[in-house]
């Protein structure tokens, strides 16, 4: 698992912020950033939508692209992201949002992850198909959205 130091220690360097939206990882990313030593200099929160209708409500992400696609999509992780850049007032936004299993969601399968990435220069998503089970799942979703992250702030 890639450690959230690099990371941390970027961002001040920068002298920039990141905040979290997050759905299967259920707030991970924001402790795994938080658990930092000096990481509140940098980390301005985050957004637990796990249930569909707070991705929208909370995140800002579109109602009529989640009854279209459903919660599970890649640009509803890219929106995931927007909404915790512009919600907590961040340079940087992530969101998370995929299927953790063991059963599938909406017809995706266990173990589909989108992660999206807003910042400065626009957005990134990326989408991750990971194996084991619900614990290796979401572990794995916070490495990748740490390396994402980390490839932008480099």
């Amino acid at each position: 698992m890639t450690s959230a130091r690099p990371v941390v220690a970027a961002l001040v360097r920068l002298g920039q912020t990141v905040a979290a939206a997050e759905s299967l990882t259920a707030g991970l990313v924001t402790a795994t950033l938080t658990e930092v030593p000096g990481s509140s200099a940098v980390v301005r929160g985050g957004l637990v939508v796990y249930a569909t209708d707070l991705k929208a409500k909370l995140a800002g992400v579109d109602p009529a692209l989640l009854a279209a696609h459903g919660a599970v999509h890649p640009e509803v992780a890219a929106q995931l992201a927007e909404g915790a850049r512009e919600r907590c007032g961040a340079d940087w936004g992530l969101g998370l949002t995929g299927v953790a299993g063991p059963d599938p969601q909406d017809g995706v399968a266990p173990g589909t992850v989108h992660i999206g990435l807003a910042g400065p220069a626009g957005r990134d998503v990326r989408t991750h198909w990971f194996e084991g089970d619900r614990a290796a799942v979401r572990r794995a979703s916070v490495t990748a959205a740490l390396d994402l992250l980390g490839e932008h702030l480099t």
